[in-house]
């Protein structure tokens, strides 16, 4: 999982070291390239949007031939791969941005984790000796989860005894500027009465409340009224969200403040999608788009029909390929009845079943 962090992590790098460069503060560079990284992934959203849009208008379809085919799992696998071929509906679709955004998620994490690396841009053996020296020959207490933060504390406190770094990587090391509001972000909170303490609870915060206006404006949170899983989705909502509040208290500030970050800019998102791409609005339309699809399908045929006296006249209809299936089937009988005196073996009708 390193390897895909630092694979994604790289060229992130350079975007976060821009940021900064303009701002030349770690907090609102965070923000700002957490703003940007929302922007450039914003067609994935769009995408997954319609994607449950899609799925909603085939929902019913797909259940239907569930319970038709319960016990016949060959034929309900032909008649899904059926439906998905006659209206071009591709059911991974909505995985595809699911995938693509899970490993630029540890891109952004190792970003967010490794300021030396990243902004500093101090090679990854050189920031190891540093960590080293500073465990064993120091005896400095590091952050397990954010070491490099820790390293740039200790670097401002003692300078000097970090020989490994030449004096432009010191001179950058010492200037990276942590404060937000006048709260250090390089500090780790602690459950007390101090201004860090808030970070960890708006992180936890923002994130029920972002779950929430995600379910809201995408119409799962609809789905789950009803369903036995509801209560098992909003037990790991308020169970992840409880959970990141208590990490929080372990990372420094800064990791919860891109947490916060990230979960006001999801809200936002999901607002501006509900508004542009509403999943009401899209399953209307991809339902019109179904029945097209279904009327284009309809063929015009002459068939002989009897009037109230009787007679037979040709009339031209219009009939759904499943109907066409039948009408041959029911002249294949005819001719099978006049070829064999009704002797021979009739197809059977498995579409009257």
């Amino acid at each position: 999982m390193n390897f895909i962090s630092e694979i994604f992590g790289y060229p992130l790098g350079f975007l976060m070291q821009g940021c900064y460069f303009l701002v030349q503060n770690y907090a609102v560079a965070l923000f700002l390239f957490t703003l940007v990284t929302k922007i450039l992934l914003f067609p994935l959203a769009v995408k997954q949007q319609k994607s449950t849009a899609q799925m909603a208008v085939f929902q019913p379809k797909i259940t239907e031939i569930n319970k038709k085919f319960a016990t016949d799992k060959r034929r309900q696998q032909e008649e899904m791969m059926k439906l998905y071929e006659e209206y071009g509906y591709n059911p991974t679709g909505g995985c595809l941005p699911m995938l693509i955004q899970f490993p630029i998620l540890f891109g952004l994490i190792d970003v967010v984790y490794k300021p030396l690396t990243h902004i500093v841009r101090i090679p990854s053996d050189v920031i190891q000796k540093a960590l080293t020296f500073a465990g064993e020959t120091l005896n400095l207490e590091l952050s397990k989860v954010n070491p490099q933060v820790s390293l740039i504390n200790a670097v401002k406190a003692d300078p000097g005894s970090f020989e490994m770094f030449n004096a432009e990587q010191i001179h950058k090391i010492t200037n990276i500027n942590f404060n937000f509001f006048g709260i250090d972000m390089s500090a780790t909170p602690h459950f007390a009465l101090e201004p860090l303490v808030v970070v960890p609870i708006l992180a936890g915060l923002t994130m029920i409340l972002s779950s929430w206006a995600s379910m809201k404006f995408s119409g799962s949170g609809q789905a789950m009224q009803g369903n036995p899983a509801g209560g098992m989705s909003k037990f790991m909502l308020y169970g992840m969200s409880l959970f990141s509040v208590v990490f929080a208290f372990q990372v420094p500030a800064g990791v919860g403040l891109y947490w916060i970050f990230s979960n006001v800019l999801l809200i936002l998102q999901s607002y501006l999608l509900n508004k542009i791409y509403n999943p009401k609005k899209l399953a209307v339309e991809y339902e019109a788009k179904v029945a097209a699809i279904r009327e284009a399908k309809k063929k015009k045929v002459k068939v002989e029909v009897k009037d109230q006296e009787g007679h037979k006249k040709t009339v031209e209809k219009v009939l759904t390929e499943k109907e066409l299936n039948r009408l041959r089937l029911a002249k294949a009988r005819e001719l099978d009845e006049a070829r064999y005196g009704g002797e021979g073996s009739k197809p059977q009708d498995s579409e009257s079943k």
